[in-house]
This record gives structure tokens, C-alpha cells and sequence, in this order.
């Protein structure tokens, strides 16, 4: 079943960017378009009060109502709008003026009295027959000695047509702003994606033979900085990988091709004559040797891809120090006799350890020490605290190597002493599984030359 494939980065950007604009163009439109309607709504309930209080005054002071009657032009002159509706007259019978152009029907309208300052509420509000607001007030007063009552309303048709042409260009606004973001949004994103689109482009073309080339970070944004700089830095690791993979390739090939080369002239040997019993048997003891060394290459190789793989569970036990120290002494004692070197052994305490492991990594200094210290000199094994921790100390006299030499001492089949490189059972990988150790307990395993003429190796084990 094919996967969906999912929306780019850009696209949904440019989605999200769009809308948040168009709904802030539309929310201050809205603002806007609320404000000028009840600015409307205000200034038509102002000029209705103003005209009831108008022409109140003047029907009580100045002009009586069959003037009025006489002479309506001076009311039309004075009215808002010709849809609007005045209408004047004496409670109870026909009004002496009626001023209502679209026959609209009045809301039930309170009387004011005269006496009574007029105010916004007290207009109602009413809708003409083709759906035009209207706002309407009803007042009492005298004229003349006799009681009239004005009646005014206000048809806000121009004012909605106004409103709407405005709500209309509100909606293109809105409309606008969303398709101006979307294309802005868009161009400005693609660009601003550009250094994403390059890093995969470099990605693309790295290969095994290619895992030097870096990206470069002159460019980048500072928002895409980290990424670039883990990326190079997985590069690096990739590269370094690969080349300490190489190597271990080229390097097993050559160890593993020595003993069988070994093993197949022994054999060619044997076979181009008759040979008797004892010789055989002496093939086969010879033969045996170079199978038992393939048979520890072999088994080291296991051990440090399962540690490489944090494959192996490590045991922790409490261990005395002194004990342990005691053991791989008296262990390699006879080894160290047959060169005249002499091992001594110090420190006390309790590490928290795997027991296996322990033992193998310090049998690996001490085999090595043995195997590369001047005769007749002394190997020291010591513990100390460091850090919180536990430090074993594995000295010995012996001849001075170079910096780059010792930086090599941990890595996979080398071998320092490359003048006793075919007569020594070494085989490269023992400083390579003690370090492999150590990484498993969480510790480090350092070489050092306090001297000229002596080798420290350091095993650090931190507090758990």
C-alpha cells in the first residue's frame, strides 16, 4: 500500500501564513466596520432627537401649527432625508402634516413629555417594507395654547448602502491580503528554504568514496546553524567509520591470510615427499599453533563487534582491589621470571566491576608489559582513587616511543614494536579489548609516558 505523501513544509507555511493574515486584514475590517456602524447608528439617533427638539421649541415659542400647515416647504427644508417621516398633529385626530414618502409602519412609540430632556433611549426601532432600519421617537408639546404631538423618524437607506459598499470592500481586502501572502509567503519561503534544498542535494551525492566533502556553513542561516554543523559532524563520524572500517577490513585480511599462508606451505611442504610419523606429528603441532592464533583472532574480533554493539551485558560485582592485583601478579609471575623483570602490586579498596572483564583487560597490560619491558626491570601495578573513582596503573620500563605511536597503541592491530612484529604471538587486538572494556564500564583507558624509557596505561572505572 503507497503512503500518502504528506504536504510540504513550504505549502503549509504558506497556508498557515495566509490565513493568519487574512484573518487579521478581516478582523480589523470587522473592527473598522463595527466602529463606522455605530458611528452611523449614533449620528442618525442625534439628528432625530435634534429635530423633535428643534421643532418642539419652535411649535412652543415661534410658530404656530397652522403655519406649519400654511407653509410645509419650511419642514421639508429641514428634514435629513427625503425618506425620512415627520409627522405633526393633535392627539386624537388627523395630523396637520404627514411626511412618510415609503408609507413605512411606525414601531409603537412612547410619548415623550415636554418637560422631559430627550435622550437615545427613547427612540425605537423599526424596518421599512424593503428591509431598511429606521429609528423613530414620538414627543408632546404646545402650540398656541393647544397640545401637538411630533412624531420623527429617520430611514437609514443611505446609510446601509454606504455600510455595504464598505463591507464589500472589506471581503476584496480580505481576499486580497490572502492571495498577496499566499504569493509572497510562498516565493519569500522557497528562498528562505533554499539552505534545506542545498543540504539534500549535498546529502545526495555523498558517497563511500565522497565522505569528505562538508557542507558549507558561511550561508546558513543562524536558525539552521545546528543542523548544519551536526550534519558535518555526522559526516565526520561517518568517514571516520568508514576509514577505521577499511583498515580493520585490510588489516584482518592480512592477519588472517599470514597463519593460513603458514598453514598451506606447511602443508605443500609435507605433501611433495614421503614423510615419517614424527614429522607429521611435528606439522600437525606447528599447524596447531597457527590454528590456535586464527582461533584468538577470531574470538577478539567477537568480543569487540559485540562490544561495538553494546551486546554485552556487564556484571557488576564488588571486587577487592588487593585481591584482584594479588591474582593477575601472581599469575604472570613465572611469564615475567623467564626476563628476569619482577612485578609489584599496590592500592586497596573496593570497585564495583565486571570480574571477567576486569581480569581480562588488566591480564592484556600486564601480558603486554611483560612482552615489551626491558629485561630485568620491575612492572608496577597500582590502584588509586581519582575523581571519585578507581585508577589502575600499569608501569613499565621499556624503550621510548614516539607521540604518534602512542596515540596508535589502542587501535585495532597495531603493534608498536614492529621489529618483533613476526616473532611475538601478539596479534594487535589486546589494547584495542581493553579499551573496548572500559567503554562498557563507562570508563576510559589512557597511555601516557611520565618519562623517557617508562609507559604508564591508566584504566579509569567511575563511581557507578
Amino acid at each position: 500500500m503507497r503512503t500518502r505523501r504528506q504536504p510540504s513544509l513550504t505549502l503549509r507555511s504558506t497556508l498557515a501564513f495566509s490565513l493568519v493574515a487574512m484573518l487579521t486584514v478581516g478582523g480589523a475590517g470587522l473592527y473598522l466596520y463595527q466602529s463606522m456602524k455605530a458611528s452611523v447608528m449614533m449620528n442618525s439617533d442625534h439628528a432625530v432627537l435634534a429635530r423633535l427638539d428643534h421643532f418642539r421649541k419652535l411649535l412652543h415659542y415661534e410658530l404656530a401649527i397652522e403655519q406649519l400647515r400654511d407653509n410645509p416647504q419650511i419642514l421639508k427644508n429641514m428634514l435629513f432625508s427625503e425618506d425620512d417621516i415627520f409627522i405633526i398633529g393633535e392627539p386624537d385626530q388627523e395630523p396637520v402634516i404627514r411626511v412618510n414618502p415609503l408609507n413605512a409602519k411606525l414601531p409603537d412609540l412612547p410619548e415623550i413629555n415636554q418637560e422631559k430632556r430627550l435622550s437615545v433611549s427613547d427612540l425605537r426601532s423599526g424596518m421599512t417594507a424593503s428591509g431598511a432600519p429606521l429609528r423613530a421617537a414620538t414627543v408632546l408639546t404646545s402650540s398656541g395654547g393647544r397640545a401637538v404631538r411630533l412624531t420623527a423618524a429617520h430611514v437609514m437607506s443611505r446609510e446601509m448602502a454606504m455600510l455595504e459598499a464598505f463591507r464589500q470592500r472589506i471581503y476584496l481586502a480580505v481576499g486580497l491580503a490572502f492571495l498577496l501572502t499566499a504569493l509572497l509567503g510562498y516565493i519569500l519561503l522557497r528562498r528562505g528554504l533554499r539552505p534545506l534544498r542545498k543540504m539534500a542535494a549535498h546529502a545526495a551525492h555523498i558517497t563511500p568514496q565522497r565522505l569528505d566533502s562538508r557542507m558549507d556553513n558561511s550561508e546558513t542561516p543562524v536558525e539552521l546553524q545546528q543542523l548544519s554543523d551536526a550534519y558535518n559532524a555526522m559526516l565526520d563520524r561517518l568517514a571516520n567509520g568508514y576509514k577505521r572500517l577499511t583498515q580493520f577490513s585490510a588489516d584482518l585480511a592480512h592477519e588472517i591470510r599470514t597463519p593460513i599462508g603458514s598453514l598451506m606451505g606447511h602443508c605443500q611442504v609435507a605433501l611433495r615427499q614421503p614423510r615419517s610419523g614424527d614429522e607429521y606429528q611435528a606439522l600437525l603441532v606447528s599447524n596447531l599453533e597457527e590454528l590456535e592464533r586464527i582461533s584468538r583472532i577470531v574470538e577478539s574480533i567477537l568480543f569487540l563487534a559485540r562490544a561495538d554493539e553494546a551486546q554485552s551485558v556487564v556484571k557488576r560485582e564488588p571486587l577487592s582491589l588487593h585481591i584482584e592485583l594479588q591474582r593477575i601478579g601472581g599469575y604472570f609471575e613465572g611469564l615475567a621470571e623467564e626476563r628476569q623483570i619482577t612485578i609489584h602490586t599496590s592500592g586497596d579498596g573496593t570497585l564495583n566491576a565486571d570480574p571477567l572483564l576486569l581480569r581480562r583487560a588488566l591480564s592484556n597490560l600486564v601480558a603486554n608489559a611483560i612482552r615489551y619491558a626491558n629485561e630485568g626491570s620491575e612492572i608496577l601495578v597500582r590502584a588509586v582513587t581519582a575523581n571519585g573513582g578507581w585508577q589502575i596503573e600499569v608501569e613499565n620500563q621499556g624503550p621510548e616511543m614516539s607521540e604518534e605511536s602512542l596515540s596508535k597503541l589502542f587501535d585495532r592491530f597495531y603493534r608498536g614494536d614492529a621489529s618483533r612484529h613476526q616473532s611475538s604471538d601478539s596479534y594487535g587486538l589486546g589494547l584495542t579489548i581493553v579499551a573496548a572494556i572500559m567503554q562498557l564500564h563507562g570508563g576510559d583507558a589512557r597511555v601516557k609516558q611520565p618519562k623517557a624509557g617508562t609507559i604508564r596505561f591508566s584504566l579509569y572505572f567511575p563511581q557507578p
